[in-house]
């Protein structure tokens, strides 16, 4: 019983992780951006976001018209997007994720692309999490994330 409640609460956390994302928008269509540089690189703990139950942080840094850019760093469980193409790129941490049906091993560098409907989850990291740029297109609604076993 308690696992279950425990995996209930984990994955309330992230759907709820993922919608206050799309709520915190700092730019919502392409006219309203700013030339900018984001030091990714110098975000790191509580500057990305406080971690979720799920053990992950998250943090949007462009939304324009038809897409989204975030930060995230952490370890989600496994689920898919029916609407949303994502496309990570690794900036930091060594291991592996799943995706589709199989575990694949990453590190920085690598771009992972995660077409609309496709199985993913979080990563067993080797040494610090896997930290990563994922851009998702079209932009993800607070809805469209469907946890799986």
């Amino acid at each position: 019983m308690n696992r279950i409640a425990i995996a209930l609460s984990i994955s309330a956390a992230f759907a709820a992780g993922c919608g206050v994302t799309h709520l915190l928008r700092p730019a919502y269509a392409a006219d309203t951006i700013s030339a900018q540089i984001i030091h990714t690189g110098e975000l790191e703990g509580d500057a990305i976001s406080a971690v979720n139950a799920g053990g992950m942080r998250n943090k949007l840094l462009v939304a324009v018209d038809g897409a989204t850019i975030s930060i995230q760093d952490g370890s989600p469980p496994k689920h898919l997007h029916a609407n949303a193409n994502e496309i990570q790129y690794i900036l930091e941490g060594t291991g592996t994720i799943w995706l589709g049906d199989k575990e694949v091993t990453v590190k920085p560098g690598d771009l992972v692309v995660i077409p609309k409907g496709t199985p993913h989850a979080g990563t067993k990291p080797v040494g610090r999490t896997i930290k990563a740029i994922a851009i998702k297109t079209p932009p993800q609604a607070p809805d469209d994330t469907k946890l799986l076993n």
